[in-house]
This record gives structure tokens, sequence and C-alpha cells, in this order.
């Protein structure tokens, strides 16, 4: 399967970040330049051997549930309806290589614990 950097910003992170409330074009363009981005900017893993499109490591899927959305269960209940019903409960990293649409919420909640402010946008011609 092709996808291309469009299709990936208006058909799972734009819809993703709506979703969650949290859409502009800041934090869309900071989701996009993070998966289709240098794999040296790591910006999820340093060592970039993560899951699925933002190459997010089991530990930091495991910690961004245990001490981020464990205490805003709104949020979690949220996150948790875009993972799918039975692949969750059995292999919850599976979701980060698998849903794309799962993985870009785990993605920018990493983003939104660390508090770090959005960096200015790269256009994406630059990035190819």
């Amino acid at each position: 399967m092709y996808v291309t950097a469009e299709h990936l910003r208006e058909q799972v992170i734009r819809p993703t970040l709506k979703y969650l409330g949290v859409w502009s074009t800041a934090s869309e363009e900071f989701l996009l330049g993070a998966a289709i981005g240098p794999p040296e900017l790591g910006l999820f893993s340093l060592q970039r051997d993560g899951l699925g499109i933002f190459h997010i490591t089991s530990t930091q899927h495991r910690d961004i549930w245990d001490k981020y959305l464990a205490f805003n269960p709104d949020l979690a209940s949220r996150v948790r309806g875009l993972a799918s019903q039975r692949q969750f409960l059995s292999n919850p990293d599976g979701e980060l290589q698998t849903n794309l649409s799962y993985c870009t919420a785990v993605a920018w909640l990493l983003h939104q614990r660390s508090s770090q402010l959005l960096p200015e946008p790269i256009p994406v011609q630059a990035q190819a």
C-alpha cells in the first residue's frame, strides 16, 4: 500500500487531531513532519527503533497510558475509542503498527505531555 504525505495529512492526521479537539495547522504540520521526516530527527524515539510511522517504543506507549492517560479518563476514553476492540486487548503495541489514527493520537499525546512548543512548520516539499 502506498500512502502519500497529503493522504496521511488529510485522511489520518487532520481527522485524528480534530477528533481529539486539538487540531491546528501547526499540530498537523508537526505530526506530518514527524511521520515523514528524516530518521535522524528522532522526534519520539532517539534510536528510531519504535513501532509504526512515528517510531513509538513499547515503553513510551505504556508510559503514556500509565502516567498520563490514567489521570485523564475522558481523554483516555477518546483515545481508546480509536483502537480496535480485540487487538488492543491482546496486543496493544500492535495498534501502533496497524492503526494510523491510534498511532497519530499517541504521537500527539507524547508531544503534548512533553510541554514543548511546536516548531516552525517546514514545508513538506523541503523535507523530501
